[in-house]
């Protein structure tokens, strides 16, 4: 072991000593390699990066990975027992979406249906007349009703969120991201006044457009005056507007569920697991059927993967080809100064030189070659990275705290190596097969 720690200290040693003496030979390779490596650095730290932004944004939505959510259909007393079961719980939240109108009575509001202010992707509906509308009595039949220009009330000042009723923290499970103001404090009793953490959508549309401060929902028994208390990025394209549950069920009957469907979604982290088996035999005791209640478990990360998997293999490949070519520029340098120090190869081995050493030698030099480009690759790419959170972090958010995927450092280093070894093989074993007689022709 010693013997060939040796060996390998004098290989590194004289290979150093080499790159030195050749210092425009060494920097020509390193250039025919740079772009390979540069190549897969990049296209590693543009996947973990994109994964990063993706699982961001899927946390949003989905919550985190772990959360356990729990559908609870409206069903008799299923919703009142869900808040009561979960009220003050650690790691337990509850989401119950309705639709709200803010801004003037009997009108329209300027985006129906809670779509988008640009409404590109065409969120939102808007009877229009001769269409149909479901209408669905206290027994839960459904039947369409046509629409007449009568029954559509004029445009006016009222903007149309989507209102989630939140108890407990759901930030825990869902990051939103502080734009300005505060969040909903739980700690007081509820007001009888909703205060209103909006999106950046509703935001917008409420910086844009002068509204009186009325709300509205089908079924209220009167319309409270609300308050905004701060501006959150949930990653939801439509107007949506969260309000402590409780501050909602001072205007809302116990019975009233949301439009979609009614029902709420339970959030619960792992280790609540004893708030879990008590909701749930709570629920069955209420004459929820079992069979309607089914816990799923976020597994957002896994989801990412196998959707960016393919396009990163794909980039890889392509990057895999550039670095062939870096490795034939290492290849052709490594042949032509074997070729020239021939005759000190020759008169090495004559004082005795191991081939294992000569080999050694041109090895390292060009695995030396491939660790100093893979450092040049990677400390542009983490200058790049710096100046494009830089430039775009005010657009993306994200980018804000971005660093360095460490995993493509290790791409990159795995590459510069992988590319030295495989330019370097032929012309070490050239250099360990010069026989001793070449230095006697010299």
């Amino acid at each position: 072991m010693i013997r060939l720690s040796g060996r390998l200290r004098s290989a590194v040693i004289i290979g150093g000593q080499g790159i030195r003496a050749r210092k425009m030979r060494t920097f020509l390779s390193m250039i025919s390699l740079f772009l390979g490596v540069l190549a897969v650095v990049a296209v590693q730290a543009a996947a973990e990066t994109a994964k990063t932004l993706r699982l961001a944004d899927l946390e949003l939505h989905a919550g985190k990975d772990g959360t356990r959510q729990l559908y609870v259909p409206p069903m008799g007393d299923a919703v009142a027992t869900t808040f009561d079961t979960i009220g003050g719980k650690p790691g337990a939240s509850a989401i119950m979406s309705y639709q709200a109108i803010i801004g003037e009575p009997k009108v329209t509001p300027i985006n129906p249906g809670a779509a988008p202010f640009n409404n590109e992707a065409g969120y939102g509906y808007a009877p229009m007349p001769g269409s149909f509308e479901m209408q669905c009595d206290q027994s839960g039949l459904c039947r369409p009703v046509p629409v007449n220009a009568g029954d559509i009330p004029p445009k006016g000042q009222a903007i149309e969120v989507v209102l989630n009723g939140v108890s407990g923290d759901v930030r825990q499970f869902r990051p939103f991201r502080p734009v300005s103001g505060s969040w909903l404090d739980e700690s007081g009793p509820p007001s009888f006044s909703p205060r209103l953490v909006l999106n950046k959508e509703a935001a917008k549309g409420f910086s844009e457009h002068v509204v009186p401060a009325e709300m509205r929902m089908e079924g209220a028994t009167a319309n409270p005056t609300p308050r905004i208390i701060g501006v959150v990025d949930d990653g939801n394209p439509q107007p949506t507007a969260y309000v402590r549950m409780d501050e909602l069920r001072n205007w809302l009957p116990s019975s009233a569920g949301g439009q979609y469907g009614g029902g709420l979604l339970v959030l619960l982290s792992p280790s609540a697991s004893d708030t879990e088996r008590l909701l749930l035999h709570r629920l069955t005791a209420a004459g929820v059927p079992g069979e309607a209640l089914q816990v799923q478990v976020v597994d957002a990360r896994k989801t990412i993967e196998q959707e960016l998997s393919i396009i990163r293999w794909i980039f890889l490949g392509m990057a895999a080809l550039v670095l062939l070519i870096g490795v034939a520029g290492i290849l052709n340098v490594g042949l032509a100064t074997v070729g020239e120090r021939v005759e000190e190869f020759a008169l090495r081995r004559a004082v005795g030189t191991p081939r294992s050493l000569l080999a050694g030698i041109v090895l390292a030099e060009t695995l030396l070659t491939g660790l100093l480009t893979a450092g040049a690759a990677i400390g542009l790419s983490v200058l790049a990275l710096d100046v494009a959170s830089g430039m775009f972090a005010s657009r993306v958010p994200e980018l804000r705290d971005m660093t360095f995927p460490w995993q493509a450092g290790v791409a990159g280093v795995i590459a510069g190596l992988v590319a030295g070894l495989l330019g370097g093989a032929i012309p070490a074993a050239r250099a360990a097969r010069i026989p001793i007689a070449t230095v006697m022709r010299a």
